[in-house]
């Protein structure tokens, strides 16, 4: 507990290779709060001090937290082809309002091989015709991969943008079986 009673947000962290680069997991003890792309050097740096102002806290690496390793076992699973599913607790502290419950109907309503809109996803959400809003939710993810915005597309059939870069994005949906495997 710290002065005032009340108990520090510890935050652990690692960063574990995957198909579409390093990825940083960071828990607290509510679950993974966030995932973050292409996380070595200074993207980690940056990552990692965001986080701490966010949370008031210095994280803290921590790969063998039972937390963080049965996370590293899952995007592991994920990435072979063995996990359609992450089955983690979620600390969804870093987003609030409309962003967190489109996240949130995301990652209940669109399943692994599948694609939604921008649009169907507002209208999901309650908000029919907010799509750009949820173009600007789903930037604003703190959990890509496991709250999976990588499914969202543009209506039209291009696949929209994406945080992570938009090769990152086709590697997953082509992961998927949604796209065919991009060529580079």
């Amino acid at each position: 507990m710290d002065s005032h009673g009340q108990y520090e947000q510890r935050v652990g962290w690692t960063v574990v290779a995957t198909g579409i680069g390093p990825l940083l997991l960071a828990a607290t003890r509510d679950g993974l709060v966030n995932v973050v792309f292409h996380a070595s050097g200074p993207v980690r740096d940056r990552a990692l001090e965001r986080l701490a102002s966010r949370l008031g806290t210095e994280p803290v690496e921590a790969p063998g937290s039972p937390l963080l390793a049965e996370a590293i076992r899952q995007v592991d699973a994920y990435f072979a082809g063995e996990r359609r599913d992450f089955d983690l607790p979620l600390d969804w502290s870093l987003i609030s309002g409309f962003n967190r419950a489109v996240l949130r109907k995301l990652a209940a309503e669109v399943p692994y091989g599948s694609v939604v809109g921008y649009g169907d996803l507002a209208g999901r959400a309650g908000q029919p015709g907010a799509a750009q809003a949820v173009g600007v939710a789903m930037g604003a993810n703190p959990l890509p991969v496991v709250v999976p915005c990588h499914r969202v597309v543009e209506s039209d059939g291009g696949i929209g943008g994406f945080g992570g870069g938009l090769e990152t994005k086709r590697k997953l949906l082509a992961l998927e079986g949604v796209l065919p495997e991009p060529l580079f």
